[in-house]
This record gives structure tokens, sequence and C-alpha cells, in this order.
């Protein structure tokens, strides 16, 4: 009998759920205008993946790369949440670089 997918699943599992609080943490302290910086982190994160020649570590890292380009999609879900009085606002946020320039762009939705 071969373990290695039930393993996969759980540790996906975690892995996603740890994904949460780097959504609420990340729109607190920067702002939903931080997507396109955890979008490439995700893409680079998966890119190194796809050069790991152990199976676990690199779906584990593939699965950790994809949570942080589904996160860059959630941050703006994650502002409404916060305006609706969900979570705590910080008006305080962390400006990024290039900040002016991203807010002309569209942020990703799921």
């Amino acid at each position: 009998m071969d373990t290695f997918g039930i393993f996969i699943g759980i540790i996906t599992l975690l892995v996603i759920g740890l994904g949460f609080p780097l959504v609420i943490r990340g729109e607190r302290y920067f702002g939903y205008w931080s997507w396109p910086y955890m979008m490439v982190i995700g893409i680079l994160i998966i890119l190194v993946s796809l050069f790991i020649q152990n199976d676990w570590l690199c779906v584990i890292t593939g699965v950790i790369g994809a949570t942080f380009v589904w996160g860059s999609t959630e941050l703006k879900e994650q502002a409404v949440r916060t305006e609706l009085g969900w979570f705590p606002f910080n008006a305080k946020k962390i400006k990024l670089p290039f900040e002016t320039i991203i807010k002309k762009w569209k942020a990703p939705h799921l």
C-alpha cells in the first residue's frame, strides 16, 4: 500500500490552511496592492519546484507556491472583508515600491 497520496493531501491541506493567515496579515500590513509581489513569489517557488528531484519536497514546494499565487488573488477580497469590519483595519500600512503603478492594474480574481 502506497501512502504517498494521503500524506501529500494532508500536507496540502495544512499548507493551504497556513495561506489564510498569510492573506490576512499581508493585507493588514501591506494592503491589497501587494498582490503582484505575492504572485511573483508564488510563481518563482513553483519554478523552483520543477528542479527538485525529491518527490516529497517537489510537491510540497509546488503547493507552497500555488498557495502564494492563490493568496495574491485573495488579497482584494480580504480588503473588502476588512472594510466590512470582519478583520482589524490598519491605517498605517507599509508602502511598497511601485505602488502607484500597481494601483492602475486590475487585481486578479478567481
